[in-house]
């Protein structure tokens, strides 16, 4: 039986058959980026064991073609049990083989890590502005921010996975229960009854009376979903009231409970830091006599209180900032020129692939100077 599975696990024609399947894979995936967009198609084609197909109006999920990670663990799996079981007496003219195979299968593993660890998120800052944290482009968070201390804010951030998911939530820094009564991952709300929009009744805050309605999920790259939410906040002693919060709003739910102050607000999730980083200039240069772009770059002052450190770091395209384990690229800016757009990325894995290439760069040269070696010595005996 180990015999039969090991032969299957090193079989070329199922490393085939996985190749195939994988060209099949990105195709559908890329294709179907149209219609769900960018993040979703990821999460259902690559970052998935199978992609579903659901029949309308039954809410079944019926498997129909392997996904990326059964795709990438089966490819793993293949090399290394052909790496395990290649004899022993050919170590040597089979080092090359077993280099590239490794460093093969690294690449693999370092694309799990980065779908598993990685987070991106974007840092915007105006003309002067300093920040301590980045947001995320797509998904937001219930934030309770306590305002009773007039130096220092304590913040208690829900993720909106769990707003979805859980119809009470208690955190143990709060007074009170957050109990879910009504949540759109993506909604519109507006000032006047309209067709398709239902009537939003609460009891406490601003929005009581408004009209709001639920959307699809956003597909298009350039947009991004917008919730909303009626939530009751509840006390041993009752309830404090239910209050609307969405991303629509600019201005947060004000609370008031047991003497202290607080705030409600559905916001962008966000990542703190532990130093502060400040956009002395940004610049967007431009060919002389054209309105052709020649460089974009922002000067920001990267501030540590902890350890004293204060200096300034250039980011432009192509060299940014890496520090405190992330990566700061030049992504976007406004439109007045006053204001830059930074993309965070946070990969404990970045390194993977470039030890994978170097891998397989060696076990190509010692392949090559392999052949190479017997053949010369083959033409010099004859």
């Amino acid at each position: 039986m180990l015999d039969r599975l090991a032969s299957f696990f090193t079989s070329l024609r199922l490393t085939v058959v996985l190749l195939a399947l994988g060209l099949v894979l990105v195709f559908w995936g890329t294709m179907a980026q149209v219609q769900l967009g960018l993040y979703q198609a990821q999460n259902e084609f690559f970052r998935s064991f199978f992609i579903y197909w659901s029949p309308p109006e039954l809410g079944w999920r019926i498997p129909i073609f392997p996904g990326g990670y059964l795709i990438g663990g089966l490819l793993l799996a293949n090399l290394v049990v052909y790496n395990f079981r290649f004899d022993r007496s050919g170590q040597r003219r089979k080092a090359g083989l077993v280099a590239i195979h490794i460093g093969v299968g690294l690449l693999l593993i370092g694309q799990l890590l980065t779908d598993v660890f990685s987070t991106e998120s974007v840092l915007h800052l105006r003309q002067g502005e300093t920040k301590n944290y980045s947001e995320s482009s797509s998904h937001f968070e219930l934030a309770v921010v306590d305002k009773t201390a007039p130096a220092t804010d304590q913040v208690v951030a829900i993720p909106q996975e769990q707003l979805q998911r859980r119809p009470e939530i208690h955190p143990p820094e709060l007074p009170f229960r957050i109990r879910i009564q009504t949540f759109y991952g993506n909604s519109l709300l507006a000032d006047k009854q309209q067709a398709g929009y239902t009537q939003i009744n609460t009891s406490a805050g601003f929005g009581a009376g408004s009209w709001w309605r639920e959307l699809p999920h956003e597909a298009e790259m350039d947009r991004r979903d917008l919730p909303s939410a009626i939530v009751e906040l509840l006390t041993a002693q009752g309830s404090l009231g239910t209050y609307l919060v969405s991303a629509h709003f600019n201005q947060p739910q004000a609370v008031t409970c047991n003497g202290r102050q607080y705030e409600l607000v559905l916001r962008l999730e966000r990542f703190y830091k532990p130093f502060n980083l400040h956009l002395v200039e940004f610049r967007h240069d431009k060919y002389p006599g054209t309105d052709i772009p020649k460089n974009f770059s922002s000067r920001v002052r990267v501030q540590r209180p902890d350890t004293g450190e204060d200096r300034e770091v250039l980011i432009y395209m192509n060299n940014p900032l890496r520090y405190a384990g992330e990566t700061y690229y030049q992504a976007s800016f406004d439109t007045d020129n006053q204001g830059t757009v930074l993309q965070v990325v946070h990969n404990p894995s970045w390194l993977t692939p470039y030890f994978s290439c170097v891998l397989v760069g060696l076990g190509l040269i010692w392949q090559f100077l392999r052949h190479l070696i017997e053949f010369a010595t083959k033409r010099t005996a004859s």
